[in-house]
């Protein structure tokens, strides 16, 4: 577990580069092993949040971004199908609404952060912020932020800032208890393509296609070449990246399982311990039903 982890993980002082995490890695992983290993990590996994969710100290924010057709939503699905759902919420996030571009752009994700106890999970994130809105900077001037009225305004200064902003925004949650994961799953363009036409081919799936899907595979390049510019900007040693090779759905699962359950053993956790005075009272109300009739 250790070995994969470190091996998928990018953080303070690691660059990060396509080149290095191919989008097919499976290590010396086994597809037909993964279904039995992986109903033993979520087993795992169960019993660690039913310690999180008791103790009520922590909470764990897991990101999800990715291209599309990258098995975001599958991954969830598998991967957190043992979870307690009061102890668990998951959020997508799509287009901002009129109220939420009201607020400045890390309002509706700091809205939606997981309590103590619980686990929450961002389909898409504030991330957004500095992957679509780079490939598509004209989506900042619907922010309406004073002074940016141009897109010539819209810089490297301005960029800079933004990873400033998230990089202030992620190390205050972790300070105040958050755990915080975030997970690019990397699929190749070759696999984004085999997946779009499965989507057009089968009709169960066709409405998870869009003509903007293709649209924005022109954009290919830029996107990638956003996405390692954030990853490589915000991945710190208390909020690290793990780049989740996703063109094998069996592995990318057993991947954020391992992930996930080596953040929740790094919390040490456990029950909590009634003081004396409690454990008295528990043992008299015991005595009280026993002598019921």
């Amino acid at each position: 577990m250790e070995s994969l982890v470190k091996k998928l993980k990018i953080s303070s002082g690691d660059k990060f580069s396509f080149h290095d995490y191919p989008a097919d890695y499976s290590g010396d992983y086994i597809k037909e092993e993964a279904e039995t290993l992986l109903n033993d990590l979520k087993t795992k996994i169960e019993v660690l949040q039913s310690e999180l969710y008791a103790q009520n100290k922590y909470a764990l924010l897991i990101i999800f971004q990715a291209m599309d057709a990258a098995g975001k939503d599958s991954a969830i699905a598998h991967t957190m199908s043992g979870l307690n759902p009061q102890g668990c919420q998951v959020y997508s996030f799509k287009q901002p609404s009129t109220e939420e571009l009201d607020h400045d752009f890390l309002w509706r994700h700091y809205r939606d952060l997981p309590e103590r106890g619980r686990i929450g999970i961002h389909n898409r994130s504030h991330y957004e912020n500095v992957l679509v809105c780079k490939v598509h900077p004209e989506l900042v001037l619907q922010q309406r932020i004073p002074g940016i009225d141009d897109l010539k305004k819209i810089d490297d200064d301005f960029w800079e800032d933004r990873y400033d902003s998230i990089r202030s925004f992620e190390k205050h949650l972790v300070q105040n208890g958050t755990t915080i994961i975030k997970f690019f799953l990397n699929v190749s363009k070759d696999e984004q393509k085999k997946r779009f036409l499965q989507r057009i081919d089968d009709p169960e799936k066709n409405w998870k296609f869009s003509a903007s899907d293709i649209a924005e595979r022109e954009y290919w390049g830029d996107y990638m070449d956003a996405y390692k510019k954030a990853i490589n900007a915000t991945a710190v040693d208390h909020a690290p990246w793990y780049i989740i090779p996703a063109d094998k759905k069996w592995f990318t699962r057993i991947a954020i399982s391992t992930i996930m359950l080596k953040a929740l053993e790094d919390l040490k956790l456990n029950y909590p311990v009634l003081p004396k005075a409690e454990k008295v009272k528990l043992q008299e109300a015991a005595k009280e039903l026993k002598g019921e009739k």
